[in-house]
C-alpha cells in the first residue's frame, strides 16, 4: 500500500488561494476602501510626555533622563532588582552599562535557553514606541537582539530615545519595515483569568523599566 504523499506546505496554500480566485472569479471587484487614518497626534500634544504617561499606566517603571545620565539610570535599576546576570544584545552601546557591575550575557552565539532563563535582567533599546498607546516596538536591529532575549528574562530595561517616539500607530507603521520580526510590548506581560484576577510574568517580563532619554528630561 503505498502512503501519504508528502508535499510542502506553500503547495497546499497555493491551492487553497487558486480554489479561491476560481470560486470569485464570476464576482465584481471589491471598491478600494478609504482609510483616512489620522498620522499625527493633536496639534500642541507632547509625545514625550504623553508617551511616559501611557506606558506608566500599564505598571511600568518610566525613568527619564539626559543622554549623559543613562548609564547611571540603568545601573541604579539593575542594583535596585537585584540583577547579577544580564543579557546584552548585539549592537548595545557599551556606554549604557559603563556604571553597572553586572555579568554580561552575549548573544553570540545565540545563549542556551537554560542560560538565558537563568538571567536576571535584559537590556534592550527599541526600533520606536508609540505615545496615544504607549507601546514599544522591538525589530531585532542593534541593540535589542532576537525577540526571546526580551521574553524570556523576567526584568526588561528598555532604553527609548526620545526622537524614536513617534505619535500614532499609522506613524509608526509607516516608519516600520514589515520584513523585520516585530515584537510590540505595551507594559509587563499580564493576563487575567474569567475572574479578572491579574497574573503578570506568564508570556514575558514581569518587570518593564522605560528609560526615557531626551536632551531636557521632563520632571
Amino acid at each position: 500500500m503505498n502512503g501519504p504523499v508528502s508535499r510542502h506546505p506553500g503547495d497546499a496554500r497555493a491551492e487553497i488561494l487558486e480554489r479561491l480566485r476560481a470560486a470569485l472569479a464570476d464576482r465584481p471587484p471589491v471598491p478600494d476602501v478609504p482609510r483616512a487614518y489620522r498620522r499625527a497626534p493633536e496639534h500642541g500634544v507632547d509625545v514625550v510626555a504623553l508617551f511616559a504617561s501611557q506606558v506608566a499606566d500599564y505598571r511600568a517603571t518610566v525613568h527619564r533622563t539626559d543622554p549623559g545620565g543613562v548609564a547611571r539610570v540603568i545601573s541604579d535599576v539593575l542594583e535596585a532588582r537585584g540583577a547579577r546576570r544580564v543579557v546584552v544584545p548585539a549592537g548595545m552601546p557599551d556606554a549604557w552599562l559603563r556604571d553597572a557591575r553586572v555579568e554580561r550575557l552575549t548573544d553570540d552565539p545565540p545563549l542556551a535557553s537554560a542560560t538565558l532563563d537563568g538571567a536576571d535582567a535584559v537590556v534592550t533599546g527599541c526600533a520606536l514606541a508609540i505615545a496615544e498607546t504607549g507601546t514599544i516596538v522591538l525589530d531585532g536591529g542593534p541593540g535589542q537582539g532576537r525577540r526571546a532575549l526580551s521574553l524570556v528574562p523576567d526584568v526588561h530595561l528598555c532604553v527609548v530615545e526620545a526622537g524614536r517616539i513617534v505619535g500614532t500607530v499609522p506613524e509608526a507603521i509607516a516608519a516600520l519595515r514589515p520584513v523585520r520580526p516585530l515584537t510590540w510590548i505595551s507594559g509587563p506581560s499580564a493576563t487575567s483569568d474569567i475572574e479578572l484576577n491579574r497574573v503578570e510574568g506568564v508570556h514575558g517580563p514581569r518587570t518593564l523599566h522605560v528609560v526615557i532619554v531626551e536632551e531636557t528630561p521632563g520632571a
